[in-house]
């Protein structure tokens, strides 16, 4: 990921929660049942930004579980932190397209509101397939329709290109990163992939 794009969220990241985090509880409970994890599973979260979407995954892994928390932007990550959450979590500041971490590590991958803010996104995909276990399940995923995502990133000059590609991009995208049983569901508030790593 750029430099732009790490200090944009730096920047960003004291305002983060009061002017643009998803507030509705119900919205991001309903997303995170869609990785499908059971009590105990080890997840990557990617783009995890000041955590708004860990305790609904701590919510799904339980205390057995075992979180990893990566953002590029450290301020970020910070926020995350300094918020305490209860429960067995690294925070790691990385790139999502080089991930410092062995293969076959998690159970599961989320990409919560950040999939668009990858510069090299089959890069970052076939990162994500490399530390998924066989049979893992990846979750890309976002509280608003991917065009209201994409009109909103091009109106703001630092993230004007971070736009989610349409569906036949995805598809092939998340393909030639070894997964399968891709679902692409794209409605007027949300914006929801899941797909599953072969093997």
């Amino acid at each position: 990921m750029s430099n732009i794009i790490r200090a944009y969220f730096n920047q960003k990241a004291a305002s983060w929660d009061e002017t643009v985090a998803e507030k509705d509880p119900t919205k991001l409970r309903r997303m995170v049942r869609r990785l499908n994890v059971k009590s105990g599973s080890k997840v990557l979260d990617i783009g995890t930004g000041t955590g708004v979407f860990l305790p609904f995954v701590f919510e799904e892994v339980g205390q057995n579980g075992h979180l990893v928390a990566l953002d590029v932007a450290e301020e970020m990550l910070s926020r995350a932190r300094a918020k305490g959450f209860n429960g067995n979590i690294d925070y790691l500041q990385a790139d999502a397209g080089s991930i410092p971490l062995r293969d076959g590590l998690f159970d599961a991958v989320v990409c919560y509101s950040s999939f668009p803010h990858f510069q090299d996104k089959p890069r970052a995909l076939a990162e994500i397939s490399r530390v998924i276990k066989g049979g893992g399940k990846l979750v890309i995923c976002h509280t608003s329709s991917r065009a209201t995502i994409n009109e909103i990133h091009r109106s703001i000059p630092a993230v004007g290109n971070d736009i989610i590609p349409d569906r036949r991009q995805m598809q092939a995208m998340l393909s030639r990163a070894g997964f399968t049983e891709i679902k692409i569901a794209d409605r007027r508030t949300s914006y929801l992939i899941s797909a599953r790593k072969a093997g």
